[in-house]
């Protein structure tokens, strides 16, 4: 089992150990993990061997802490996005966002939480575990976002907020990864017309 080597303590590691990180998400999200190996990660990050055993302990320990930075990177920051929802226009927003992160980025990355758990769920249980807490964190995202649409009345009483905040995450998790794999974003744009049209149906303002 992988050790988890302590924090390190002054700014310069912490510094080191961040671009290491960031390198090796960048390169796991495009090559994917078990593609990317260590001696292309120190490259592109210009470290050295022993710093990478110094920080993580082995690239088992460098996935663990690329899930946790993906966590912070990607699924806090969906969460600050979401908590600003307040109107089905903001939620609409929300939604363009996605679609806009994708063409950005040439549809080559999908969304890089659900490619590492599609990597990684059958081969770490601790980074299942990590990316399973992630996915509930967006999922719990989601539902407050929809809860403070209903507590203004713009969703029914009756909606099921943590089921359709669910549903939400998933057909977006999937057409993430048909958008990447056909390079295509107008069927990430389809996707999120018909899941918001969904959503909105559920919408009793008048």
């Amino acid at each position: 089992m992988s050790r988890t080597p302590p924090a390190p303590r002054t700014a310069k590691g912490r510094d080191s150990r961040e671009r290491i990180v960031e390198a090796a998400a960048a390169l796991m999200s495009l090559r994917g993990v078990e593609a990317t190996s260590v001696d292309a990660v120190l490259e592109e990050a210009g470290a050295g061997k022993s710093q990478l055993y110094h920080y993580f302990g082995d690239k088992q320990g460098l996935v663990r802490a690329v899930v946790a930075h993906r966590d912070e990177t990607v699924v806090h920051r969906q969460g600050e996005l979401l908590a600003a929802v307040r109107s089905w226009a903001d939620l609409h927003e929300w939604f363009d966002g996605v679609l806009a992160g994708q063409v950005a980025s040439r549809c080559r990355v999908g969304c890089p939480v659900g490619s590492l758990a599609g990597e990684l769920s059958e081969r770490d249980d601790e980074s299942r575990r990590q990316l399973a807490a992630a996915f509930t964190r967006w999922e719990q995202d989601i539902a407050a976002a929809l809860d403070r649409l209903r507590a203004a009345g713009l969703l029914s009483a009756a909606a099921d907020t943590a089921a359709l905040a669910a549903m939400t995450l998933a057909t977006i998790q999937g057409a993430l990864l048909l958008t990447r794999t056909t390079r295509d974003p107008q069927r990430l744009r389809t996707v999120l017309e018909e899941v918001f049209g969904y959503l909105r149906s559920y919408d009793t303002s008048g």
